[in-house]
């Protein structure tokens, strides 16, 4: 009997593919993303079945702003087409980079980037309560342009925009068929927020940016992933961040990472969806059937903490 492949979700974050101190320039992008894609690649190597997904912040609001500087040489596109664009943006630049990544391992393996659309409620709350940063960070609100919801940032201000729960993944079925044949990169910037349409029509596009890393829990529970990975550009999951008495999590049981949730250790907009969606994922299997772990690490840190060896590792 064939031996059953362990599936892997990753999940990447966007502000880690633009270092501080970098413009976002190509090059600058493509550097980082080769480095994310050295580390990844090992998952392959050791039997994993992978599928990708990825932040979008800093692109989109990069394509956000084109838009904008154009919009009276060329028509410009509304804010979930740009989240389409920046799926594509992205996907191409993890197909090329984990290409060539795993022909230096010697591992010939298609990758498959899938435009996914995520179904949201058009009455949810974050309509109503932009939450979400995108984005160039501005020194004056003067220097936004008219009509931006914003937020105070260290750096300045940073356009906001809603950010709606995921309901449910309009292309699962494809990416199911699809991983069993090859690396499927799918539900990029949280996916192409989409709402029912009203009368006769189906599905119509929505001005959101959905919550990457509230996606990736949903990705890997309609994959039946046995581990969700979540890298950003921090080592791990810290309590009392910024305080003297901070301190690192390494391994935590899901009551307990519950209860500094509860408490209010994470933030919102940064670690908090993070563990949020760690939460779910394990909630999902309530009775523990696959052994699920969720991983929240750094990409350099990625091989030591699939070993236990570092990051913070949440299991049930």
């Amino acid at each position: 009997m064939r031996k059953k492949h362990r599936v892997v979700v990753v999940a990447l974050g966007g502000n880690a593919l633009i270092k501080p101190g970098e413009t976002g320039k190509l090059p600058e992008q493509l550097r980082n993303m080769d480095n994310a894609m050295k580390h990844v690649a090992m998952l392959v190597k050791r039997g994993w079945k992978l599928i990708l997904t990825h932040g979008n912040g800093p692109q989109v609001g990069d394509i956000l702003l084109q838009n904008e500087m154009s919009k009276n040489a060329v028509p410009p596109m509304p804010l979930y087409v740009c989240v389409a664009e920046s799926q594509g943006e992205i996907g191409y630049m993890i197909q090329e980079t984990l290409y060539n990544r795993l022909h230096k391992l010697g591992i010939d393996k298609p990758i498959v980037t899938v435009i996914t659309q995520v179904l949201v409620d058009r009455n949810d709350s974050a309509f109503r309560k932009p939450t979400k940063p995108i984005g160039p960070h501005y020194l004056r609100k003067s220097a936004m342009p008219r009509g931006w919801h914003f937020m105070k940032s260290k750096m300045g201000f940073r356009r906001v925009v809603p950010s709606p729960e995921p309901v449910r993944i309009v292309e699962a079925d494809a990416i199911r068929k699809i991983m069993d044949k090859a690396i499927v990169i799918a539900c990029g910037g949280g996916g192409v927020p989409v709402v029912r349409g009203r009368g006769e029509k189906g599905l119509v596009g929505i001005d959101a940016v959905i919550d990457k890393d509230l996606t990736a829990g949903k990705l890997a529970e309609i994959v039946k992933a046995d581990m969700l990975i979540i890298l950003t550009d921090v080592d791990a999951v810290e309590l009392n961040y910024g305080k003297p008495n901070q301190r690192k999590l390494k391994r935590v049981g899901l009551s307990e990472i519950k209860k500094y949730y509860e408490e209010g250790h994470f933030a919102e907009g940064s670690m908090g969806p993070k563990v949020e969606a760690a939460m779910r994922f394990l909630e999902k299997d309530p009775k523990n059937r696959n052994k699920r772990k969720v991983i929240i690490t750094s990409f350099d840190l990625l091989e030591k903490a699939i070993e236990d060896k570092a990051g913070t590792i949440i299991v049930r």
